[in-house]
């Protein structure tokens, strides 16, 4: 029998949760280690998924000899930082998205990917969703190629909340962390670098201090044009909806659901082993450490993307 992988998980808030629920679906893989800010409540979630070890601070998780890799969902600010530690404690790391919110700081870490030979991913989650994927074999194929993507990412967020309605410790971003989901998703369906990138912003939360709404043209080598909306300030409905217009069909991609231009529902169910992006996400990092080769949304892979971030936020003044 093969050797399970051992994993250490960091941020047990609503995207830690989603990551510990797909992994109780992948064989060979044991989740040994959490650690999160709030003890007591790390301890309730660490029984309720049956977690032996417990504690606040990530090096404690490190010193263990038997994790054999570390997920990151902890805040934004932390990514790049706690993914270099885990490599120069010799671990395989999966960070979630956004890989940093300095550039300096992610072309470092994937400086030391690749000089220490692990894996390296970083959660660019769209690479993975059925709806997604659905697109990318139809263009890998040669069916289907992108014209132009129309993306809105809308969230009500005017105070310091997580996906379960709970105060966070740090800000959230509209340019590293929810645009950086599109840029990299653009360039990647459309197998062609960003070559053009443009951004305005809206005003400037008084509390919050950043931009409450923004907007993102983008056009990759070859021809194709991406139009991002993003707000904090929408009402509902809430998400980020995905509009392919190509050469030979329209897609619409709400959540895991794929439409075509019709408004037909695409069934999308057959195309991956899981309609869950987030454990499709993690069975490809354990595959990749398995099979000894760099995950599809390495971190060498996705740094393009957070160079294009980088590039807007000089425009904007940042």
């Amino acid at each position: 029998m093969t050797k399970p992988i051992k994993v250490a998980l960091a941020g047990a808030g609503a995207f830690g949760i989603k990551h510990l629920d797909g992994i109780k679906n992948i064989e060979g893989v044991e989740v040994v280690s959490l650690v999160s800010r709030e003890l007591d409540k790390t301890k309730e979630i660490a029984a309720k998924y049956g977690i032996g070890h417990v504690t606040t601070e990530l090096a404690d998780s490190l010193a263990l000899k038997e994790v054999d890799a570390v997920i990151l969902c902890t805040p934004t600010q932390m990514h790049a930082s706690q993914t270099l530690a885990c490599l120069q404690a010799g671990k395989h790391v999966q960070v979630e998205i956004p890989l940093c919110d300095v550039l300096k700081d992610g072309e470092e870490v994937a400086q030391l990917a690749e000089k220490s030979g692990l894996v390296a991913m970083c959660g660019h989650t769209r690479r993975f969703n059925p709806s997604h994927q659905y697109v990318h074999q139809q263009i890998t194929a040669g069916k289907f190629n992108i014209q132009q993507m129309d993306v809105q990412t809308y969230f009500f967020r005017r105070s310091n909340m997580n996906a379960l309605g709970q105060p966070r410790s740090w800000t959230d971003h509209l340019l590293w962390h929810h645009a950086a989901h599109t840029v990299d998703l653009f360039a990647y369906q459309c197998g062609s670098p960003v070559v053009k990138a443009n951004a305005i912003q809206g005003p400037i939360h008084p509390t919050l201090g950043i931009a409450m709404d923004m907007s993102i043209q983008l056009k990759s080598a070859n021809g194709a044009i991406c139009t991002l909306s993003l707000s904090f300030n929408n009402d509902g409905p809430l998400g980020t909806f995905f509009r392919y217009i190509g050469d030979s069909a329209t897609y619409i991609a709400r959540y895991d659901d794929l439409f075509n231009g019709k408004e037909e529902k695409i069934d999308v169910s057959g195309v991956a082993v899981s309609m869950n992006g987030i454990e499709l996400q993690d069975r490809e990092f354990f595959a990749a450490i398995r099979d000894g080769r760099q995950p599809n949304s390495s971190v060498a892979s996705v740094l393009p993307c957070y160079r294009v971030l980088h590039e807007l936020e000089q425009q904007l003044g940042g």
